[in-house]
């Protein structure tokens, strides 16, 4: 459900409620009513600024799967994303670290 799309994202993110709800500019009890899936039928306008501020695509927002294993893919994704981050660096940057990751292939490859 998009409650636990929004909830699962907000956590890897490391946004408390509070912070997404000042972020947003959405309430806190209406964030937790969707979190919750009391609220199951958010406007797109809220669903664009939750996406927004979490920086993901409104449609990871609405998406809804069964699949485990997708959820878990997604999940080592997104905390990948996170590390990085978290530790300074930018999507502008990735591109930077692209040339390095292909040498790293390169020498795999290479030494099998």
């Amino acid at each position: 459900m998009i409650g636990n799309n929004i909830s699962a994202i907000r956590k890897q993110r490391g946004y408390t409620l509070s912070e997404l709800s000042e972020r947003t500019g959405v309430s806190k009890s209406y964030l937790s009513c969707i979190e919750r899936n009391l609220q199951q039928n958010p406007s797109i306008h809220v669903m664009e600024k939750i996406a927004s501020v979490l920086k993901v695509d409104l449609k990871r927002l609405l998406l809804i799967t069964g699949d485990a294993e997708k959820k878990q893919i997604e999940k080592e994704w997104m905390d990948f994303i996170y590390d990085l981050r978290k530790s300074g660096i930018n999507k502008e940057q990735i591109h930077e670290y692209k040339i390095i990751i292909e040498f790293m292939k390169w020498h795999n490859d290479k030494n099998k």
